[in-house]
């Protein structure tokens, strides 16, 4: 056997695929050469056919013997021709098996070389550097959140604050802010109505008069300058 082809060497898998290719061609062979007699045989029975008709009975025995001969021929040609396939199917097995072989000494190789390249202690350490990472940013996140919470809080204590101070000063110069805010629509005709109660209680006209409305007027400018300096004596203070 030839290991090497055309100057170079010749691998078991070629090899395989040569046997191969020389079985496939001797079967077709054998397939022609079958051919070919089971014509001859049919030829045979049409001549014995023939000879007998005719009363040649020798012609006939001789022809008879022929015809058995092709078709021994035949059925032997037919075991050659399994025999050939039973080979063939075993140099195809022959084949799967290196073929299998070799894609498992490539995964062991592969396996080999990404075990090596793994390093166990640098991929321990990335991960504690991860989950450090990890904890620092939950811990930053919530001190944001936090500090988120105490601008509102500190905002919402101020709006308290204000409201509490307000009502202190409403409640000094004696106005309900409830009250206040429940008839704001209609609050126009109030200075009117305490300026009149005011010129009652000093003894003045309670009239309709543009004097009145004066009066309502300016008492109106001093109840708001009232609030404010109250306002601003709290702030002071």
């Amino acid at each position: 056997m030839q290991e090497t082809l055309f100057g170079r060497t010749v691998t078991p898998a070629e090899r395989l695929r040569q046997h191969q290719r020389a079985l496939a061609k001797a079967q077709r062979e054998l397939d022609r050469e079958r051919t070919k007699l089971e014509q001859s045989e049919k030829k045979l029975v049409m001549d014995i056919k023939k000879s007998a008709k005719a009363g040649q009975m020798n012609a006939c025995k001789v022809m008879a013997k022929d015809l058995v001969r092709t078709r021994r021929y035949v059925q032997k040609f037919y075991a050659m021709r399994t025999q050939l396939q039973a080979v063939g199917l075993r140099i195809q097995t022959l084949r799967s098996n290196q073929q299998m072989a070799d894609a498992m000494r490539g995964a062991t190789r592969a396996m080999g070389a990404m075990n090596r390249g793994l390093n166990l202690p640098a991929i321990q350490k990335i991960m504690t550097e991860f989950e450090r990472e990890n904890a620092m940013m939950d811990m930053k996140e919530e001190m944001m959140s936090d500090a988120v919470d105490d601008v509102m809080e500190n905002e919402e204590d101020e709006e308290e604050e204000s409201d509490q101070i307000l009502k202190q000063v409403l409640e000094e110069i004696g106005v309900d802010l409830n009250q206040q805010l429940t008839e704001a629509p209609t609050g126009i005709a109030a200075p009117v109505a305490t300026a009149s109660r005011q010129a009652v209680a000093l003894g003045g006209d309670a009239g309709p008069s543009n004097n009145t409305s004066g009066a309502g007027g300016g008492g109106g400018s001093l109840d708001e300058d009232s609030l404010q300096a109250r306002l601003d004596a709290l702030k002071r203070g």
